[in-house]
């Protein structure tokens, strides 16, 4: 039995998204800024695929900017602010728990002379208020903040925290990152106070290399690609319009299903934790709070997809490579890291023990999970856990 678990890396793309793409380069393989037939037939797929994610934020498609994908849309969003806003000020804030298409930007801009504050966050991977509230200044142009946390799945209260930074500084804008959060999570920008939002195609089943760019009508950014002038020139390039055609295609389906996909991806990760508990009761689970009795409440405090678990005394490498072995499929971390596998700063940074930084497995769930594949999962970590267990204590 094949289980693949690592749906917060990519999802396997619908069928109908499959068909959207080929249907595109089959008929509308014009490019989308000439101006003959061809070129318009292409342009109306775009269109079509902004409208539809549009349609799902409560924005206008005229807010919609479609990139190469979460990384890009990040990266994006905090240089073009800080670009744009320089004259005002050089101060942004962000946390200790962000991707790296978040921080490494950040990195970037300290070189650049820019000063960040990094906040702190609980054990449950939620920011201190008071930090957040103390930490905007006069100078503050952008505070940048993950819906979801893509290692662990604590969820951030965006609308509560986006009324402190507009209190402290109605001028600040407030990008989220909500590629773990889109697709899974109702989202509305404006009722959020949300400036940017990015978002990811292929963690919705949509096609690798899609994304998107909600930019608030209004906010100004600076572009960082030049020499086309395409999307208002908010982002220059030939738009990719497979990729643009299969994440509305995604979007739109995802959609209209929101809520009751939700409440599977809730009851798939109760049985699962609840399994889990009763064939391996020692194991952590990172970012849950409550006792055991009242997990349910926990959980769903927590995003419905992700379940971060340390199992004390194996290495995360080994047990991954077990589990394969076993066609159980899934990561150590965040993907994006995991190239350069080290310490979770993410780890460190809610608390957890010493002995679970380097010995945490991440389950993540999708569309296509079902409950077989997690009994089956949890059925091989129990023979597995134990006997590693021993061998590293050897």
């Amino acid at each position: 039995m094949e289980a693949y678990l690592d749906n917060a890396a990519t999802t396997k793309p619908l069928a109908s998204v499959r068909q959207k793409m080929e249907e595109t380069m089959e008929t509308a393989y014009g490019n989308p800024s000439s101006l003959h037939k061809k070129g318009l037939e292409a342009e109306e797929y775009v269109e079509e695929a902004r409208t539809r994610i549009a349609k799902t934020l409560r924005a206008e498609p005229g807010e919609i900017v479609f990139t190469s994908g979460g990384t890009e849309s990040n990266n994006q969003a905090i240089f073009g602010t800080a670009l744009a806003a320089k004259r005002r000020g050089r101060h942004l804030i962000t946390t200790s728990i962000e991707h790296a298409s978040v921080y490494q930007p950040m990195g970037f801009l300290e070189e650049m002379g820019y000063e960040v504050t990094y906040l702190p966050v609980d054990e449950y991977g939620h920011i201190q208020k008071e930090a957040l509230e103390a930490a905007v200044r006069s100078d503050t142009v952008l505070v940048s903040l993950q819906y979801v946390n893509n290692e662990v799945g604590s969820m951030q209260d965006i609308a509560a925290l986006s009324r402190l930074v507009k209190k402290a500084n109605p001028d600040t804008l407030l990008h989220v990152d909500a590629i773990q959060a889109y697709g899974k999570l109702p989202i509305c920008p404006k009722r959020e106070g949300i400036d940017l939002l990015s978002v990811s195609g292929h963690k919705i089943h949509g096609p690798k290399g899609s994304g998107i760019l909600y930019i608030k009508n209004g906010v100004r950014i600076q572009p960082l690609l030049y020499g086309g002038e395409q999307q208002k020139n908010r982002r220059s390039g030939t738009e990719n319009v497979p990729a643009a055609a299969g994440m509305g295609q995604a979007a739109w389906e995802l959609g209209q299903t929101l809520s009751e996909r939700t409440e599977r991806l809730y009851q798939l990760k109760e049985h699962f934790i609840t399994e889990l508990w009763k064939a391996l009761p020692d194991c952590r689970i990172h970012a849950l709070s409550g006792k055991r009795e009242t997990d349910r409440k926990a959980i769903r405090q927590t995003a419905p997809h992700i379940v971060s678990v340390g199992f004390a005394g194996v290495r995360s490498e080994v047990l991954l490579h077990a589990l394969e072995e076993r066609e159980i499929y899934v990561s150590s971390g965040s993907a994006c890291s995991s190239n350069h596998p080290g310490i979770s700063g993410t780890l460190q940074a809610i608390g957890a023990e010493k002995q679970f930084w380097d010995s945490t497995i991440r389950f993540s769930f999708g569309l296509f999970t079902t409950e077989e594949e997690l009994e089956y999962t949890v059925a091989v970590l129990a023979e597995l856990v134990p006997v590693l267990q021993r061998y590293v204590r050897k």
